[in-house]
């Protein structure tokens, strides 16, 4: 049995010094998330931190000068998800920006090479004679594939965000602000992010080095990629991070990001010139993802990589077919994961603390999704495996968690405990992926389910919608939404406004089979908003008075110039 979620509202701390042009609404939502003063929600460029601190850049630069200099082959070996292709989009333009005029790059695939840089996918890079790789967003636990690297004469700059094991692979240089010891003051930087501030500190060497008589080369033209990947890759939006995004959205609405951005907006059906955080976490980057899931990611990374229109139009609308598929595949292995939900032997009427779930026929390109959205309904640490290859015998799994619950560490412990069960592993607190023998999946579900058992608490298995409180009907109008709306960057760790009240059923209606189409109208007023909660059908009528957790958003739907409640939850009033 799963318990309903329990809608609390955010504490909001004394604030003041606001100028009247920030709605009172605004100004009490930014200080719920721990901004005092307008200062402190203003996003200047010029605040971003200085790449001084990050541990290994100077080490890094160095290579890369005397590489760059020397006119040596550069292979950026990337990742298989957007934060991977945005990052290796940017070491390619960034690094022909500051002089490199042998650029290549090569990104796993999936099934054939494994994560990262691997042993198999060092044999093919044989063919590229690379004289230094470059990894993006991957590398810190490629013990193998730095070895066999290195063996062959090669060089390697890790570049990577992930968290460290307790040793580190024999490359030439790591960068990475999750290194012990390391003092650069954003943990949060996404893979994007580390590569992007190794360019502006190669940047600042080259021009200390008088490379740049005429003026050096604009870095701000790879900001929209820092930012897709950095809000498609769910890291924390801490200030920095909300000013490299916030950058790179404004360069997006103004037009002057990449060609191949801007067409898969378009075959989205995105405005570029209202594009928000939301839209790329929704639209851009499940396109870019599609491809590295069932396909190749090459082609996404071609896509950023793509200067002219044209191609770039033709490149994202195969993205965009390939997401489709990825849609339906996703929403059948997810029916397929809730089932398997629905068998599981309870305790006492509840789930385990911990699930894991896995069937054959399943697709090891989307785990990731079904497990975040069994976690999200389930409100536990999910991890979902599927075949590595079809008809193998290897597995590769994927897991999402809750607040509390640190899923790298769990993993740490479970292979600490049980020698050779697990055959690699890596990740963050909330989300990790693994593989294992087929053979060991059930060992694996037995300490997975006496380790999320020993260490869970139980008040995170109770799970809360935090809400900013209520709205009046005066408040509930256009000029807030749109405000709202241009007022983030929300994200992970910043999270978009959430609002919560009673309202009136006046009407409803189902769209699609599982969506929920409602008109309310709130406590203490007459006129009806129109509300949608997408899958929210729950196969019953709705009560004719419900507590509703919603998001206030702009319609704009056939010219019209209003609003609408995007619900997130509702229960009886």
């Amino acid at each position: 049995m799963i318990a309903e979620p329990r809608i609390v509202r955010r504490p909001v701390p004394e604030f003041s010094g606001w100028p009247a042009s920030v709605p009172a609404v605004l100004q009490r939502i930014y200080a719920a998330r721990g901004l005092r003063s307008p200062e402190e929600a203003e996003l200047k460029l010029a605040r971003l931190l200085p790449p001084d601190s990050l541990g290994g850049l100077e080490a890094a630069v160095a290579l890369l000068a005397e590489t760059i200099a020397a006119q040596r082959h550069i292979v950026i070996v990337g990742d298989f998800d957007c934060d991977g292709a945005t990052g290796t989009a940017v070491a390619v333009r960034g690094l022909r920006l500051l002089g490199a005029t042998r650029v290549s790059y090569q990104v796993p695939n999936r099934v054939t090479h494994g994560y990262g840089l691997s042993a198999a996918l060092v044999d093919d890079l044989v063919a590229l004679s690379p004289d230094l790789l470059i990894t993006v967003d991957s590398g810190i636990a490629c013990h193998a594939g730095v070895a066999a690297a290195k063996a062959r004469g090669w060089q390697v700059l890790i570049t990577d965000h992930h968290l460290p094991g307790p040793q580190l692979p024999m490359a030439d240089v790591i960068v990475n602000p999750n290194l012990d010891g390391d003092a650069f003051p954003s943990k949060a930087l996404a893979g994007v992010g580390v590569m992007f501030y190794l360019l502006l500190a190669l940047r600042r060497h080259q021009r200390d080095a008088g490379a740049y008589p005429n003026g050096e080369p604009d870095l701000s033209r790879l900001l929209d990629l820092v930012a897709v990947g950095t809000v498609a890759d769910l890291v924390p939006l801490d200030y920095n991070n909300r000013l490299l995004v916030s950058a790179g959205l404004r360069r997006l609405r103004q037009g002057q990001g990449q060609a191949g951005l801007g067409a898969l907006a378009d075959v989205a059906g995105r405005d570029l010139g209202k594009l928000t955080a939301n839209d790329i976490g929704f639209a851009l980057a499940p396109r870019l993802n599609a491809a590295g899931r069932l396909e190749d990611m090459a082609l996404g990374i071609e896509c950023l990589l793509c200067d002219d229109p044209l191609r770039a139009r033709e490149l994202a609308q195969v993205l965009d077919r390939i997401n489709a598929e990825r849609r339906d595949l996703q929403q059948s292995m997810v029916d397929d994961a809730e089932l398997l939900v629905q068998r599981l032997p309870l305790d006492d009427g509840a789930l385990p603390a911990g699930l894991v779930l896995f069937d054959a026929a399943w697709h090891a390109g989307v785990i990731g999704l079904v497990a975040s959205r069994i976690k999200d309904r389930v409100h536990r640490p999910t991890i979902a495996f599927a075949p590595a290859e079809p008809g193998g015998t290897s597995l590769r799994g994927s897991a999402r968690s809750i607040p509390g619950f640190h899923i790298r560490d769990a993993l740490a412990l479970i292979d600490a405990q049980n020698p050779g069960l697990i055959e690699r592993f890596g990740g963050h607190a909330m989300a990790a992926g693994l593989s294992l023998d087929a053979h060991r999946l059930e060992a694996f579900r037995v300490a997975f389910a006496a380790t999320t058992e020993a260490r869970m608490s139980p008040d995170w298995l109770h799970s809360e919608i935090l809400s900013d409180g209520p709205l009046t009907v005066s408040e509930s109008g256009r000029d807030l939404a749109e405000a709202l709306r241009l007022a983030g960057p929300w994200g992970q760790g910043f999270p978009e406004p959430l609002f919560d009240g009673l309202f009136e059923v006046r009407e409803w209606r189902v769209l699609g089979g599982r969506h929920l189409k409602m008109s309310l109208v709130p406590d203490g007023g007459r006129a009806a908003i129109s509300a949608i909660h997408f899958g929210g059908w729950r196969e019953q009528p709705p009560p004719g008075r419900i507590h509703v957790a919603y998001q206030l958003e702009p319609d704009d739907f056939r010219g019209r110039r209003d609003v609408q409640l995007l619900v997130r939850h509702w229960q009886a009033a």
